[in-house]
Formats: structure tokens, C-alpha cells, sequence
């Protein structure tokens, strides 16, 4: 006797189909499982068996082999486990309805009942691009799942509501698309930071052209207060870039099954973080911190405590803006575009250079504490902005700052102007300006070009910080709603990127 069902696994946010193959013959009471199947794979079986017997049904007592197919795709997870036992049911079950067109997703119980899985966002939409259009999900992924509006979710609690429903004695209510957006609302405030007209200006800009930044001061300045409040200045995310950010999220088991997340995420790992938790990895990689921050912000604070070999990880992501993670098991590719916010002190006691307190270190310590952040990663950073402390008039001042919203209007505005100038490129925004057109977009007069060649000879400027000007020049002019880049958008610009002389030299 032969069954067959189809489910799904999954490679990085890619899925592909797989058959779940179950034959039954007379021999040996013995259970055989082929197709290059993982632990939480080969493991399903007991759970299946259990499962089948608990849920009121007899469970096979034959020679059964199950064949997960293709054979040459490695299959990871435990949602195989509601394919597995309606193939095995379905050897010995007169099931009736013709369950060929449905895909069964679910890890089972020992009592039958069926658990939530990873994953099922991503897996759904692979499917569907695969023409499958009818699904049998665990009923607390029913939400996640119901994005899709084009698709048929049936989600089910139990084995038996599952057989129930395939031999046509009962139904399965159908999950429509009814996934909320999430509302975007935050308990902070831009309005909330004293002072630090510079800061908030510097941080506008970079929001404008998802540039990363780099924020150097004294403790207590308000490098970690303003970093945190970032995201309250970002758009939300439009419908794709949520789909891609709920289907990372879904992988990585830490979704909120309710709501399609449309906030900018905001992730701050702490400096012990290794080099696999922030890229991502393991035996069956999953995403790290900064796929987890796609579309969104990757906040490091106190940069040089983190480990050197774990910052130079960060390089090349931050240029592809995606991370290929290679394994002996799996070889998968999640996206990582984000903004990159860091903050430091200017030494190990945090004083150096500061007007209110006396800094006790010496300069070799000053230079070995700056020097585990490298020239290139620097380089890869738009933006490097010195902060002074807060000022006590600023602090006790009653005025209030300009609000999130407000700020978030301006950054919307400058951003439809970026996307409007590149409606026919493959990119959005002036940091992304690859450097064969940045001539094109950010053309300088003859003065801005003489400013540009003598501040790229006095700080002997490498060509990445030469276009990064530039580009960020742009954003300043677009912010001004200036079609040409004027000396004084090209000045402010220029001035962001002369920091790094002051303290780790040319």
C-alpha cells in the first residue's frame, strides 16, 4: 500500500516542496526513514507513532518505509510531522476526500495535538509561487499564514481534526486574510533629547539616506538615549519590505503571530556577541542580528568592547546589504539591509577631550582602545559625528524639541524624492548610488569641486569616503529641496567625514 502528501522545507527564507512517500508492506513491524532528513526528521517518527495511537487510531503494525523526496534535499524541522502520519493513516484510513492538493504543515504531539512551527510564513509563500494554493497549518500560525490572501488556510488543533476533516466528516473553518498591521507607536520620542541640535540633524540625514552612523562622546551624552529613539523617525515599512521582515522573523521563532510587523526593527546585541549570533549561522543557519535588523536599525553601543574579529564580520553585509552563510549542511542567503548605528567613547575612561571632566588615560592607552576599530570598517560608516555633553541650560530648559512625527514627515518627504529620481533603477535611496552614477546624481560646480579636492587631499580620503560625501551631499540637498548641490550642502557633508583624522589619523 502507497500514500503520498506534500509539505515543505525550508533553506534559508526559500522553500521547496517535498513529498512525504509512505509504503506499507507485510515483514517485520519496523519503521525505515530515507531522504536525507535531519535529527528533528528522523525523530518524528516516535512522535508520529505516539500521536496516531493517542488520537484514537491504530497505528500500522507492518513494514513501513518513508521516503522523503526529493532525495538529494537536505529536510530540517519538525512541521514533517503532520505529513508523516496522514501519509501512514492513509495507507490503513478510508480517506475519502482527494487530499493530493493540500500541504500539511505541523510538529504533533505525543497526545496528537498540533504544535506551532517556524517558518510557516516563508514556506506558505514558496508554495504558492510553486502553484499550491491549499494549506493544513497549526492553528497558532493561523494569523502569520492568512497574509496571503490568494491562498486557503485550514488551520487544525489535533491528528484527529486533520483525518476528520480529509475523510469529509467534519470542516475545518478557513482563515482568512485578516492579519492586522501593526499600529506604529512608540513610548519615546525624538522630543525627548535636550540639546544636541547636531546630533538630531546628523541623524535626520542618515535616516534620509539610510546612511550609518557613527556617534563618538562622553557618557552621559545622549549617544545610546538618541540611538534608541532612531527608529521613531523612520517611515514604516511599506507591504514587501514587511513581508520580507515577518518571514525572518517567522524563521528565527520570534514572531508575534498577530501582527504584520510594519516597525523598522531595532536590534542592540550586547559587545559579548559572537560572530555567528550577529551574521547568523549554525549547524542549519539561521539569521542573525543583522538580518533580524533588515529594513531596519543594527544599534552597537560601546563599540570597541566588542570583539575585532567580531566587527570585521560586519564589512561585507554592509556592502551587498544580504549575508551567505555556507555550511557543510546548507549553503542560504538572508537579507541584512540596514542602518548602521555606533556609538563609543573617545577612550577607556570616556573623558578625553571633554570641557566639564578630566580624562586619566594616557595616549597609548587612548590609541589601543580606538585601535580595534579598523580603517575599512570606518570607512564603510557615512557618517562620524563627535558629541559634547549636555549643557545644563539645555537640560533644564522647558522647550520641547521637535516631536518623531514631525521629523518623520521630512524624512518621508526626502525619501519620495529619492524614489521618484531612481523610479527606473534597481535602488531607492542616495546611499545606494552605485559609483558608475554617482557623477550623474551628485554633480558639483566648479567652486564645490575645488572645496572637495582640497579637503580629499588634507585628510587623505579614500574613494569610498570621496563618493560617500558626495552622496550624502545629495541627501542634504534633497532635505533643502534642491535640485544641485550647493557649497554649503557639500560643507556640511565634508564635515562629517573629518572626525576620523582627529582620532585615528589619517
Amino acid at each position: 500500500m502507497y500514500s503520498c502528501t506534500k509539505t515543505c522545507t525550508l533553506t534559508g527564507l526559500e522553500g521547496y516542496p517535498v513529498d512525504v512517500e509512505v509504503d506499507l508492506s507485510n515483514g517485520m513491524p519496523r519503521i525505515s526513514l530515507v531522504g536525507l532528513a535531519e535529527t528533528a526528521v528522523r525523530e518524528s517518527t516516535e512522535r508520529v507513532k505516539s500521536a496516531i495511537r493517542n488520537s484514537g487510531y491504530t497505528f500500522p503494525n507492518k513494514n513501513i518505509t518513508i521516503n522523503l523526496a526529493p532525495a538529494n534535499l537536505r529536510k530540517d524541522g519538525s512541521h514533517l510531522d503532520l505529513p508523516i502520519a496522514v501519509a501512514i493513516l492513509s495507507c490503513d484510513e478510508n480517506l475519502d476526500m482527494d487530499y493530493s492538493s493540500y500541504v500539511f504543515l505541523g510538529e504533533l504531539t505525543l497526545d496528537g495535538k498540533i504544535n506551532k512551527i517556524q517558518g510557516a510564513l516563508p514556506m506558505i509563500i514558496s508554495m504558492r509561487e510553486r502553484g499550491y494554493r491549499k494549506f493544513i497549518v497549526p492553528y497558532e500560525n493561523r494569523h502569520e499564514c492568512s497574509i496571503i490572501s490568494d491562498v486557503e488556510i485550514y488551520p487544525a488543533n489535533t491528528l484527529e481534526q486533520v483525518i476528520s476533516f480529509i475523510k469529509g466528516e467534519s470542516q475545518i473553518e478557513r482563515c482568512f486574510g485578516n492579519l492586522k498591521r501593526e499600529k506604529v507607536s512608540f513610548d519615546i520620542d525624538f522630543s525627548d533629547i535636550k540639546g544636541q541640535e547636531n546630533l538630531k540633524r546628523a541623524m535626520e540625514i542618515s535616516a534620509c539616506a539610510k546612511s550609518n552612523i557613527l556617534i563618538l562622546g562622553s557618557p552621559g551624552s545622549g549617544k545610546t538615549m538618541a540611538a534608541k529613539r532612531f527608529p521613531t523617525i523612520l517611515p514604516e515599512l511599506d507591504f514587501e519590505e514587511a513581508i520580507e521582515v515577518t518571514k525572518i522573523y517567522s524563521i528565527s521563532g520570534i514572531l508575534d503571530d498577530k501582527s504584520l510587523i510594519t516597525k523598522p526593527p531595532f536590534r542592540a546585541p550586547h559587545h559579548t556577541a559572537s560572530a555567528v549570533s550577529l551574521i547568523g549561522g549554525g549547524k542549519i543557519p539561521r539569521p542573525g542580528e543583522i538580518s533580524l535588523a533588515n529594513k531596519g536599525v543594527l544599534f552597537l553601543d560601546e563599540l570597541p568592547e566588542f570583539s575585532k574579529s567580531v566587527l570585521e564580520v560586519l564589512r561585507q553585509p554592509m556592502e551587498s546589504k544580504e549575508i551567505t552563510i555556507s555550511r557543510a549542511n546548507a549553503n542560504v542567503k538572508y537579507p541584512c539591509d540596514f542602518i548602521l548605528i555606533v556609538a563609543l567613547n573617545p577612550c577607556p575612561c570616556g573623558y578625553h577631550n571633554s570641557k566639564i571632566h578630566e580624562c586619566n588615560c594616557s595616549p597609548y592607552e587612548i590609541q589601543r582602545y580606538l585601535s580595534k576599530i579598523s580603517h575599512p570598517l570606518l570607512d564603510r560608516i557615512d557618517i562620524h559625528l563627535e558629541v559634547e555633553e549636555v549643557q545644563y541650560d539645555d537640560i533644564s530648559s522647558d522647550r520641547v524639541g521637535e516631536s518623531s512625527a514631525v521629523i518623520r514627515e521630512r524624512v518621508k518627504h526626502v525619501r519620495e524624492i529619492q524614489k521618484d529620481r531612481f523610479k527606473e533603477k534597481s535602488y531607492k535611496y542616495n546611499s545606494e548610488i552605485p559609483e558608475k552614477e554617482i557623477k550623474k546624481y551628485c554633480e558639483l560646480d566648479s567652486s564645490s569641486k575645488k572645496i572637495l579636492e582640497m579637503a580629499y587631499k588634507k585628510y587623505s580620503m579614500s574613494a569610498r569616503t570621496y563618493n560617500k560625501i558626495l552622496k550624502i551631499a545629495r541627501t542634504i540637498a534633497d532635505m533643502d529641496n534642491s535640485d544641485k548641490i550647493k557649497e554649503d550642502h557639500l560643507l556640511e557633508s565634508i564635515q562629517y567625514r573629518t572626525m576620523g583624522s582627529k582620532y585615528w589619523g589619517n
